[in-house]
């Protein structure tokens, strides 16, 4: 989503944590922009003519010369024309989580002539979207960035007829047989005859005392794509032992004086790929401490040092100013809760063959088992790494979003004799939150 007419100009603290969202929501989204740390008065006057107690930074300035002060995402979003009102109240297919899953699901499913609607309430991309580079994906045999590949889909999708909602956060929602309805913040509501969840991985967090506090000031999450210009010759460590937190270690070498990957686990061979694991082996500006994991994040305002445990129990700390946690994800299924889905013990949806017929007990009335990447709930599917036992690369991800739509035509098909928009109407919207839609 490059702005038009050239770039965007940001002006923030070096270790503000507003700044750093933004950073990394306009790197996520793919806007040009250069960014202007500000931390005195002196840098302040030279860049804005005036005070840091009367800037008001975070301050954006949009190319066409706009200027938001101190503005939330939404307000960027909405400043750069990304945030619509749905066309219609009622689709086809409604798809949450605008990952690899969930844009191949809408580029599939608005080719092949479904009504769809993709709901993202973040930036479009997932956890994909901030990989500094993918380099196993097919056709890209120089890699390419996370947030380009993504980029790349979304326009596809767009092209394709597909609606994209972003920036939504869900206030009201249920899903069930044969239909869902969703109720928004802005106040808009959307139905469904079916459903694609595809809303992915939160990155983990380290579990420490003071995590909060330095996020963005010290502590980051996934590859660091926003960071690693301001790591030139810094001393900064990984947390992870993945292809993400191997992906990030080669980013941020070409930048930083030392990057350490600190890997739980006894080696990098089981979690890995083999070729990132030997590029890594490779490269003098990296280094490997297996068998440790960080205790303790220490600083003032912002991280100043970690301390560093290895098996034997012994103890060090280490002056770094920057850490970044790669160590995989939780699921966001925290949507499920009033629903009738059902997830394993770890939050993953269970889809196809692993809804054994004690856990459909109730909850099933169809003659027939459910579809291969179907839900508990007939007609909704899921795909991507939100799902038990799914694969976490993206081409997989991909995959399973088209192999999803390929099941929601089977399944309009089988239940209401059509695949579109002929089908039985889902549920309506709240009458409570009612609100005509343009």
């Amino acid at each position: 989503m490059t702005a038009a007419g050239g770039l965007a100009r940001l002006y923030g603290g070096r270790h503000d944590r507003t700044t750093y969202e933004i950073r990394d929501f306009l790197t996520r989204t793919v806007v040009q922009y250069e960014w202007t740390p500000i931390d005195s008065d002196a840098e302040c006057f030279d860049a804005l003519g005036t005070s840091l107690a009367h800037a008001r930074l975070p301050v954006l300035v949009l190319p066409d010369g706009a200027e938001l002060v101190e503005p939330s995402l939404e307000q960027i979003a909405r400043s750069l024309g990304w945030i619509s009102e749905p066309h219609v109240s009622t689709y086809d297919l409604a798809i949450y989580g605008a990952g690899p899953a969930g844009l191949s699901a809408a580029v599939y499913a608005a080719s092949e002539g479904l009504r769809v609607v993709l709901v993202e309430r973040e930036a479009v991309g997932g956890q994909a979207g901030s990989s500094s580079l993918i380099e196993n994906y097919l056709g890209f045999p120089s890699g390419v960035r996370g947030a380009e590949l993504m980029e790349r889909a979304r326009q596809q999708a767009v092209a394709f007829g597909a609606e994209l909602l972003l920036m939504r956060q869900k206030i009201r929602g249920e899903i069930r047989q044969h239909g869902s309805r969703s109720a928004f913040s802005d106040g808009t509501q959307i139905a469904a005859t079916a459903v694609i969840a595809a809303t992915g991985v939160a990155w983990r967090r380290l579990g420490l005392d003071n995590e909060d506090r330095f996020l963005g000031a010290g502590v980051y999450y996934g590859a660091g794509t926003s960071e690693a210009m301001a790591c030139v010759d810094e001393e900064v460590f990984i947390v992870g032992g993945a292809n993400s937190a191997g992906q990030a270690a080669m980013n941020l070498a070409a930048q930083a004086s030392r990057v350490t990957l600190v890997v739980r686990g006894p080696s990098l061979s089981s979690t890995m790929s083999s070729y990132l694991a030997n590029r890594i082996a490779q490269e003098p500006k990296v280094r490997v401490l297996t068998d440790t994991r960080i205790v303790e994040l220490r600083g003032g305002d912002e991280l100043e040092s970690i301390v560093l445990e290895n098996g034997r129990g012994e103890r060090e700390e280490c002056p770094t100013g920057r850490v970044f946690a790669c160590i995989g994800g939780v699921p966001d299924t925290h949507w499920t809760t009033h629903t009738s889905i059902v997830c394993d013990p770890r939050g993953f949806l269970l889809t196809g063959p692993d809804l054994t017929p004690e856990l459909l007990a109730g909850r099933w009335d169809l003659d027939r088992p459910p579809f291969h990447l179907e839900t508990s709930v007939p007609g909704t599917f899921a795909a991507g790494d939100v799902r038990s036992g799914s694969v976490k690369r993206v081409a997989s991800a991909v995959g399973e979003g088209a192999m999803a739509v390929t099941l929601v035509h089977r399944y309009l098909s089988e239940t209401f004799g059509t695949e579109g928009t002929l089908g039985a109407p889902p549920p309506p919207l709240f009458d409570d939150l009612a609100r005509p839609v343009a």
